[in-house]
Formats: structure tokens, C-alpha cells, sequence
């Protein structure tokens, strides 16, 4: 057989509302790429090389790439080389794996020749990554965000899409990344329980539209609950962002400034290292 190259990308988000405490969850799509390719040839097994992070797992593209064959490839087996490449940082908060799992679960299907609705897609590389362990819920808000773009909310037990609306396009979203990472396995389990009902009013503010301080209150939640220090939240509303708080399980903190005071406020700001990043919104969607 002749080998079938398909190709696949997906973007990063950042969260309104984490998941974790409640089963219901908030995020927003950045523009932050990931792209993959994906080889299929005749054999089994899958082979991963992700640029720039040799050291990182594989399983999670190996479920992925499996999930689709499993689910159109009709019995049939193949050998899959997988390639992704990012410009989003790993296990920092801002959606690497699920944006990666969506990638390369588009990437097979391409070369497959097959397309599939895009949250069916979205649901392989969610059960992917809770098989893989490197999501919790399975993070189906994040794989949305990332997915389509704009300001989703979903019911992640029931991977059921709530909210699909654009996020404004007059802000810019200003994020701190510290050098340390935060790994699922380590979360306290208990400490979030605790902020549990913080949290879910931060989600009924999402849901009635107050996006800003949902992502704000759910930060504070989550940075108390992880022992993550709030400095930089609190300096940055102290300076005029319409909403900062924790994305993810951190340690990046998200910050959404309006346009025309970006300058304004990074120079406030000037003790932190911010990454400046646009919203995503859905392509063709005014």
C-alpha cells in the first residue's frame, strides 16, 4: 500500500472556569498553534517525535491515532508516524495537550480521507487524554476552546456543549508563565473540594455572560486551593485588566486588558515577563 500522509491543527485556550471542582467548565480560544502530521504505512505501532520536547510522553498521541483507526479504519491496521510541533508551553495551564490530542486526531482522519463532526473528533482526543492520564475530566471545555474558538461552556461529565459565542475582540489577553510546572498528579484533592462552591458560582457567572469575573473568581479559587501564589492576579487588576486569574491548573496566569491600554499596562506591569497573545474566535464568525 502506498503510504497516506494527512495533516491536522489545532490552537490553545485559556480557562474562565476549571473543571475539576464541579464537572462543569469555561475556556476561550487563543491564538497559539499546534500542528501535526500523521503517516500511515502498512504495519502497526505508532511513532511519536514532538519538536522541541524529546523527553515528553508519547502516550497521549499514541491513544489518539488509536482512537481513530479504532473508531473508521473498519479493523484495518497500520503503522502511524506522528509529528507535532507547538507554540504552546507544555503543562503551563494553556491547553498544550488538548490542543495536541485535537491535532493529531485531525491529522489521522486527513490521512484517512475521513471527516468526522468536529465534536465527535473533539470527544476521541478527550477520552485520549484521560486514558493517557494527562487530564483529569478529560477536559472537554479545553478541546472545545481549542477546537472552535471563541467562548465555550460544557458539561465535561456528559461532554455536552452548553455555550459556543464569540469572546470580544477588543481585548488582548497578557499571560505570565512561570518556569515551574504543575503536574495533574500531584493536585490536592481535597483542597479543591474545598473551594468547590466558589467555584460553581464562578460558573453560573460565565454562564450569565459575566465572563470576567468568573475568570477572576475561579482564579483566586484555584491559586488558593494549588498554595499558587496570587501576586500577579491582584497586581494586574490593581492595573486596569478586566480579568486575570489562573489558567488551568497554572502556573500561567491569563490577563485580559482592553486593546489600546496593552502599552499602558505591560509598562505597569514591568516586573513580570507577559507574553502577548490574540483571542481566537471561530473563522468566519462575526
Amino acid at each position: 500500500m502506498m503510504n497516506m500522509k494527512g495533516t491536522g491543527a489545532s490552537h490553545g485556550a485559556a480557562t474562565i472556569v476549571n473543571a475539576i471542582a464541579m464537572g462543569k467548565g469555561a475556556a476561550f480560544g487563543l491564538d497559539l498553534r499546534t500542528e501535526a502530521t500523521v503517516e500511515l504505512s502498512e504495519g502497526d505501532g505508532v511513532s511519536v517525535v514532538m519538536d522541541g520536547h524529546p523527553g515528553e510522553s508519547t502516550v497521549l498521541a499514541e491513544r489518539c491515532v488509536q482512537g481513530v483507526l479504532e473508531r473508521v479504519a473498519e479493523g484495518r491496521k497500520y503503522h502511524a508516524e506522528v509529528r507535532t510541533r507547538s507554540q504552546i508551553p507544555i503543562s503551563k495551564g494553556l491547553k498544550s495537550s488538548s490542543a495536541a490530542a485535537n491535532a493529531i486526531v485531525l491529522a489521522t482522519l486527513d490521512a484517512l480521507g475521513q471527516e468526522m463532526e468536529p465534536l465527535d473528533a473533539v470527544r476521541i482526543g478527550t477520552r485520549a487524554a484521560v486514558e493517557a492520564k494527562v487530564s483529569i475530566t478529560g477536559a472537554f471545555d479545553d478541546a472545545c476552546a481549542c477546537h472552535l474558538g471563541g467562548m465555550v461552556i460544557t458539561d465535561n461529565r456528559s461532554e455536552e456543549l452548553l455555550v459556543h459565542e464569540n469572546f470580544p475582540d477588543y481585548v488582548r489577553v497578557l499571560i505570565h508563565i512561570p518556569e515551574f510546572t504543575v503536574r495533574k498528579a500531584d493536585l490536592p484533592r481535597e483542597r479543591i473540594k474545598a473551594v468547590s462552591g466558589l467555584v460553581d458560582l464562578a460558573f453560573h457567572h460565565a454562564l450569565e455572560g459575566d465572563r470576567h469575573r468568573a475568570l477572576t473568581l475561579n482564579g483566586l479559587c484555584y491559586s488558593t486551593a494549588l498554595g499558587l501564589d496570587p501576586e500577579v492576579q491582584l497586581k494586574a487588576l490593581m492595573n486596569g485588566a478586566l480579568a486575570a486569574g489562573l489558567s488551568g491548573t497554572g502556573p500561567a496566569t491569563v490577563m485580559v486588558v482592553v486593546e489600546d491600554k496593552v502599552k499602558e499596562f505591560t509598562e505597569a506591569m514591568s516586573g513580570y515577563d507577559l507574553l502577548e497573545v490574540r483571542v481566537r474566535n471561530p473563522e468566519g464568525r462575526a
